[in-house]
């Protein structure tokens, strides 16, 4: 009987030591959100549970840029008119505010920090109440020094077509001597004077058939800070239709290594992201009824696999800071886990609010 009991012991801890070694975790990393409470929600990645909370000056984060040394988060409030910057190291609001005043409101579409924390660019709307009407304005960027809180210069925008709402990015070189308007080209800018220096077309760099990309298919959270990879679509020369093209851009070269996935998807949303490891790009394909994740193998340049599931309305996707998890997120208060090898569900971390779009990131563990 000694033995057998020893035997069962033996047995039920082996199994308790398997299942724990079995569990797949993010790795060391830390993911922040944005939650319609007010704040911004910190996640242990390891251990997948909710460590902090960062109550903010300014309500509801409605765009959360990380700063490219990954130290600060810029976050633009829902009313589009409010900033905060916070600190990721204490986890505390360093300090915010605002261009509007009385009843002038500035609004910004796009927004970007240099790499020094010092100056802010944005790409903003001016609405004045009059008496009998708003007056709306064009679209002008302003340059804001956010230790001094003045702003150093205004430009009129200049080029056609206008920007709006979810069509603009802004991003300043590595070394902060240039920014990089995205509209329907990409406009290099001295980031001193905001003089025009440049313009690339990308559509013209190694095929004429490329078009633009759409901002909700790009990730750079994991690449190099001299690149950023996205989804493109390219027309078929042969055949005369839509393609999905992975494409990988160099900002200083000017460069862009690209390769086709296969036919884009007629309708639905697009999301993107590039994996943790740096070899594997997922693609989320969502309409009513029918839900795809793709694996990219980035080294063969081919499209890994397919897999169809069973999805919410108005996802979005990124991967964990050692590549191995996949998240599904956004329109609600959880994040789906699945494991990114085969995409086969884990589970699911659920929070006390819903988060807003645009304010999910996965921040990798800091290098000693």
């Amino acid at each position: 009987m000694k033995t057998l009991g020893l035997a069962v012991l033996l047995a039920v801890g082996s199994s308790s030591l398997f299942s724990g070694a079995a569990k797949l975790t993010g790795g060391t990393g830390t993911i922040y959100l944005g939650s319609y409470a007010g704040r911004m929600v910190v996640i242990d990645e390891s251990t997948e549970k909710v460590t902090a909370e960062i109550p903010l000056a300014t309500g509801i984060p409605w765009n959360v840029r990380l700063s490219p040394d990954a130290t600060r988060f810029y976050i633009q409030n829902a009313d589009q008119e409010h900033f905060e910057v916070v600190d990721l190291a204490t986890r505390k609001s360093l300090e915010s505010f605002t261009l509007s005043e009385a009843n002038r409101k500035v609004r910004a579409l796009a927004f970007a920090v240099d790499p020094q924390h010092r100056v802010m660019t944005l790409v903003t709307r001016t609405t004045t109440k009059l008496a009998d009407r708003f007056e709306i304005g064009a679209p002008t960027f302003i340059q804001y020094d956010v230790r001094d809180h003045l702003v150093i210069r205004t430009l009129p925008w200049s080029t056609d077509p206008e920007p709006g709402y979810f069509s603009l990015l802004l991003r300043y070189s590595p070394n902060g001597k240039l920014l990089y308007v995205f509209a329907d080209r990409v406009l290099i800018l001295d980031a001193t004077s905001l003089e025009q220096v440049g313009t690339w077309d990308l559509s013209l760099s190694n095929e004429h058939t490329l078009g633009r990309f759409d901002l909700g298919s790009l990730d750079e959270t994991n690449d190099d800070p001299a690149y950023f990879s996205a989804l493109f679509t390219m027309k078929d020369p042969v055949q005369k239709r839509p393609l999905f093209v992975v494409g990988r851009v160099n900002l200083d070269q000017q460069s862009l290594d690209f390769f086709p996935l296969g036919p884009a998807a007629e309708r639905g949303q697009v999301s993107f992201a590039l994996g943790g490891d740096r070899r594997h790009a997922y693609v989320l394909l969502q309409e009513i009824g029918r839900h795809e994740v793709w694996t990219i193998d980035l080294a063969g340049k081919r499209l890994q696999s397919k897999v169809e599931f069973k999805g919410r309305p108005r996802m979005a996707l990124r991967t964990s800071s050692n590549g191995t998890i996949i998240y599904l997120y956004q329109a609600g208060n959880t994040i789906d886990l699945y494991d990114a090898d085969g995409f086969k569900y884990l589970r699911t971390i659920t929070l006390d609010a819903d988060m807003p779009y645009s304010t999910f990131h996965v921040v990798p563990p800091r290098a000693r």
